[in-house]
């Protein structure tokens, strides 16, 4: 890495600490992008995007038009992707694009919506000097469908930071799922699953917001006591690191019932833990779990997912076996330092 390089701002909607993996990722660049000759500081903008206000437009160009003029704005694309070209055209900045998955394949969008989101995404890439994803499968849905070139592209997959082994408990069999509670988190198809299987011995635990969509968790709790199941489901809301720690610790089986992720940071999660894991085939969850740790069903299907859980409850050498696994393929994850430096390898090659 060179001696200097020009600061690079890294523009991010809403709060930075929400408890979600892309905030999680923002915040860990902010962090370690410094260790590599990067200063970096964190711009604020409003919280309302991907459907932003007029007026937050209006602000948001405020914002960005005010950094310093030789700093690079590395953009969240929660935002960017949302930015009219003409908007992104009047910045003059050197823009990197940061795309944790493409804003049109959010569940519960209507056509016309995704249709918007697919054409604005598409003529803010075009604008950017380059795009960062976290995940093979994103970098190939940009080349596919948003007529991003290979090479302005680099894949900086998230970090994941060592951690214990999980003991697990086993009777029950302690269930865990984490992830905010939104439509493409699929809670609701787990739930479906779980009402089937009343005849084992398990319980659920479901940690992640619960202030991001307020009708999909109406809709859950309602479903959960409409299955009789208010004694077995446990959604706990955002919790602290050392409860989420206690979580993973105590869990046996380790469930992504997402309709779609860009990567799933909870899956390395759950490998630096050793869990046995079952995920859908949605976007890039079935690449970054390798088969032997996990057992994949395809996304919205309540069966398939009911008889993966219990194949894994009811066989404890299965098990076992993807737990090791898990546990091995957790070694070989990246870290939060090798993140960075494909991030500021790419901010190097950008100079001019």
């Amino acid at each position: 890495m060179p001696d200097s390089l020009a600061e690079v701002v890294l523009a991010v909607p809403g709060d930075i600490s929400t408890p979600t993996g892309g905030y999680a990722y923002d915040r860990r660049l902010i962090a370690n992008l410094p260790s590599y000759g990067i200063a970096t500081r964190h711009l604020e903008l409003p919280a309302s995007y991907p459907n932003p206000t007029e007026a937050d437009l209006s602000a948001s160009e405020r914002l960005l038009r005010a950094t310093p003029a030789e700093s690079r704005l590395l953009i969240d694309g929660l935002a960017y992707g949302a930015m009219p070209a003409s908007l992104i055209e009047r910045i003059d900045r050197r823009i990197i694009a940061l795309v944790h998955h493409p804003l049109a394949l959010e569940t519960g969008l209507d056509d016309k919506r995704r249709a918007e989101l697919v054409a604005s995404e598409r003529a803010a890439l075009a604008l950017a000097r380059h795009v960062i994803v976290t995940s093979e499968t994103t970098r190939r849905t940009l080349i596919a469908d948003y007529d991003v070139a290979d090479a302005r592209i680099t894949v900086a997959e998230p970090g994941t930071d060592p951690a214990p082994r999980a003991s697990g408990t086993g009777t029950p069999m302690q269930l865990l799922a984490v992830g905010a509670v939104s439509r493409r988190k699929g809670y609701d198809v787990l739930i479906e699953a779980l009402a089937g299987l009343k005849q084992l011995d398990w319980r659920l635990t479901i940690a992640g917001a619960t202030d991001r969509d307020a009708a999909t968790v109406k809709a859950l709790r309602a479903q959960v006591q409409s299955a009789g199941l208010l004694d077995r489901v446990n959604i706990a809301g955002t919790v602290v690191p050392a409860t989420l720690d206690r979580f993973y610790e105590s869990a046996d089986l380790f469930i992504l019932p997402s309709r779609y992720e860009g990567y799933g940071m909870v899956l390395a999660e759950a490998m630096a833990r050793g869990l046995a894991i079952i995920c859908t085939t949605g976007g890039a969850a079935a690449e970054t779990v390798p088969d032997a740790a996990a057992i994949k069903v395809p996304p919205e299907d309540a069966p398939a997912l009911a008889r993966a859980i219990s194949t894994v409850i009811g066989d404890n050498k299965l098990r076992k076996n993807m737990r090791k696994a898990s546990w091995e393929t957790g070694r070989t994850l990246p870290t939060w330092n090798e993140t960075a430096r494909r991030v500021a390898a790419a901010m190097v090659g950008i100079r001019t």
